[in-house]
């Protein structure tokens, strides 16, 4: 894969390069603030870009509002945020135009090294992808008006379990049960969320997005 990576810590930035480096993947840019990442987006077009949240000058959002902007300029760009804690209103804004291809993981996953590299793969090919923590904060926050109330607990197994990027294979192996139970919860979910009939990428962000807002 092409990576654009951006990370004001240079020891995280450099650590990425060498990582991806020497799983055979090609670094195009490494920066360390969000015009720079916008920048290198727009000229490399690369398959994923990996963006720490927090970036100067204010060490808020500077990267996720970098890296919406890169998808505004070269839609559906895949990004993958990293960040030190759990915000669940920044995944929120990265799903906000539905296109997909985009995950948000805290720091710490990068150490699971054949793990991250599977999850920045899933988000370079469309996929959405959300950290465990940044789920389990979702299932304890609920609105009265929760789109997701008519939903089964199985249902919102799998939905959440969807939510962190898995496919239906996977999801059937977690709860084992066969894959066509999984595509029939699939299913229900759908129906019950009121996602009309599109490409199975599309109602999947979509579901992940009213789970999001719930």
């Amino acid at each position: 894969m092409r990576v654009v990576i951006a990370d004001d810590a240079v020891l995280l930035r450099e650590g990425l390069v060498r990582l991806l480096t020497e799983h055979g993947h090609h670094v195009s840019a490494a920066v360390g603030d969000g015009p720079s990442l916008v920048a290198a987006v727009v000229e490399h077009r690369p398959d994923v870009s990996i963006v720490d949240v927090r970036m100067p000058p204010s060490h808020t959002d500077e990267g996720l509002r970098a890296a919406v902007e890169a998808r505004r300029l070269v839609p559906g760009t895949p990004v993958l945020m990293l960040s030190q804690y759990v915000e669940v209103s920044y995944a929120d804004d990265l799903l906000a135009d539905r296109a997909g291809a985009v995950g948000y993981l805290l720091k710490d996953r990068v150490a699971a090294i054949a793990e991250f590299l599977d999850l920045l793969g899933r988000v370079a090919a469309g996929g959405t992808v959300l950290d465990p923590e940044v789920v389990s904060q979702l299932l304890v926050r609920r609105r009265r008006d929760d789109p997701l109330r008519d939903l089964t607990p199985r249902e919102r197994e799998v939905l959440g379990l969807m939510a962190e990027g898995r496919s239906n294979s996977a999801i059937a192996r977690l709860l084992v049960v066969s894959d066509g139970a999984v595509e029939k919860h699939v299913h229900n979910i759908f129906c019950k969320l009121q996602l009309p009939p599109d490409t199975e990428q599309h109602r999947r962000v979509l579901a992940v997005l009213a789970y999001l807002r719930s």
